[in-house]
């Protein structure tokens, strides 16, 4: 039996990571949205919060793992709170579209000491797809510092994306908590409408074959 090849790369890679990028396609670009909904745990039991969000999704090159071609978004989220200055959440990662699979990738990290990588399936033209990342697992694990382990327990994380008509793009995100001191999970919500307010920048190779083009 001939073992199987892990080290050879695509050749007829498609540079242009914008026509390449399946369902995310639609996220691409600067987005905005003031109207986030929270909902966190605090000492007395559960408070809701309004947000202001602003999401940069650039297009990056194409990525390869031998013969594994993944097509991705880098993205930065910046989330206050109403008439405040001080930041209520920072995210930077990525988010990945594997087209001979039809996996949709996403790479979480935020500067509270935890990391995540949430996987989920959707078509091509799909208009709306969901993402999981669960405790314990090393293919689509979550991964904390010992204070959150310990007191903030993340035992799953879900992300459901719908592409608007109107262009707009919804995420409803619902992050389970096992608190320290209570028996029952923590549903830790958080809901928005994005609003376009720039286009994507396109990636490098594309840039170069434009400029070679022209």
């Amino acid at each position: 039996m001939s073992q199987k090849d892990i080290f050879t790369e695509p050749t007829d890679i498609n540079v242009d990571t914008l026509q390449c990028l399946g369902p995310l396609r639609a996220m691409a670009g600067i987005w905005e949205g003031k109207s986030g909904e929270d909902m966190h745990p605090v000492a007395s039991g559960t408070k809701g919060d309004l947000y202001y969000e602003r999401a940069e999704m650039q297009p990056t090159d194409p990525q390869t793992n031998g013969p594994q071609l993944l097509y991705g978004l880098r993205y930065h989220i910046h989330i206050t709170k109403p008439d405040e200055v001080e930041t209520f959440h920072d995210q930077v990662g990525y988010w990945l579209w594997e087209p001979l699979t039809e996996t949709v990738i996403q790479t979480v990290a935020i500067p509270r000491g935890q990391v995540a990588l949430a996987i989920g399936k959707a078509q091509a033209d799909a208009k709306e797809f969901e993402l999981e990342a669960i405790h314990g697992t090393t293919l689509n694990g979550i991964c904390s510092i010992p204070f959150l382990e310990e007191s903030f327990k993340t035992v799953s994380y879900r992300i459901k994306v719908n592409i608007n008509a109107d262009g707009s793009w919804t995420y409803d995100q619902d992050t389970v908590l096992m608190v320290s001191g209570r028996s029952e999970p923590f549903h830790h919500t958080d809901l928005h409408t994005l609003i376009k307010i720039a286009e994507p920048t396109p990636n490098p190779l594309a840039k170069l074959k434009t400029q070679a083009v022209t």
